[in-house]
């Protein structure tokens, strides 16, 4: 077999890290036959280049504008952790009676953890959101129109947009792809990140909720700033001294 070229490694650890979600450094050293070491520098060039995330003893991907995961797969990683996530955020509720809840997993995973013994009105652009509330007592569910994200079954485009900004609502939880200080939230396409901006400029108060693997990941487009932030509801396998740095930034930030 013919010795691949760094850039060819490279791109076939982006694959398998795409495909089976993360990847490891031993596993890949014997599978392309190289030193473990060598595949080290790799994961550091691929960094480098915002691809993947590091982790110890290997790494996972960056989702990018060419790259995003599905919400089936959202539904199969870091469950008990968004579990314990979607509870603490719901427990911000406060005295909201009307909440905008993003798509993707863990949102979702917000909305089922909402309390169901005083009305609520939902309103969400994503169908599974809107299915999982619909027949629940005590809530009305808004879902907002447009083209369906078949990766997310979610509502995007102007007819999204334009339905939210019709709205002032008490609370938006939001997800993103990726968060950082420098960079702020993130996500791969300007469709989702478009109704994502609007739905923080229709809310008075913003709570992100997301894993520990977020944090640092930099996508293609920005919708906030991390400062519009009421909250940042994580793991606690964001480091204390992390969670601060965040912190100084303006929003609350609760570890779970």
């Amino acid at each position: 077999m013919a010795t691949r070229t760094a850039e060819e490694r490279q791109r076939e650890i982006v694959l398998a890290a795409r495909a089976a979600g993360s990847v490891d450094v031993t596993a890949l050293a014997a599978r392309l036959g190289v030193a473990k070491e060598t595949i080290r520098r790799d994961l550091r060039a691929l960094e480098d280049h915002g691809l993947v995330r590091r982790t110890h003893g290997g790494a996972y991907p960056v989702e990018s504008a060419g790259f995003e995961t599905t919400l089936a797969f959202r539904a199969t990683s870091h469950v008990p952790d968004k579990r314990r996530i979607a509870a603490a955020a719901a427990g911000l509720l406060g005295d909201a009676e009307t909440v905008f809840v993003d798509e993707g997993y863990t949102p979702q995973l917000i909305a089922e953890a909402l309390p169901r013994d005083r009305p609520l009105t939902v309103v969400t652009a994503s169908l599974p959101v809107a299915g999982a509330l619909a027949e629940t007592e005590n809530m009305s569910v808004l879902l907002l129109g447009g083209r369906v994200r078949a990766g997310t079954l979610a509502t995007v485009d102007h007819w999204t947009t334009k339905m939210l900004a019709g709205f002032v609502i008490d609370l938006a939880f939001i997800g993103a792809n990726g968060i950082s200080r420098e960079h702020g939230l993130t996500t791969p396409d300007p469709a989702v990140s478009e109704v994502k901006a609007q739905a923080i400029r229709a809310a008075r108060r913003t709570v992100f909720a997301g894993v520990h693997t977020k944090f640092g990941a930099v996508s293609f487009c920005r919708f906030a700033e991390v400062g519009v932030l009421e909250a940042i509801v994580t793991s606690t396998q964001l480091p204390a001294a992390e969670a601060h740095r965040y912190s100084l930034l303006g929003p609350q930030v609760v570890r779970v």
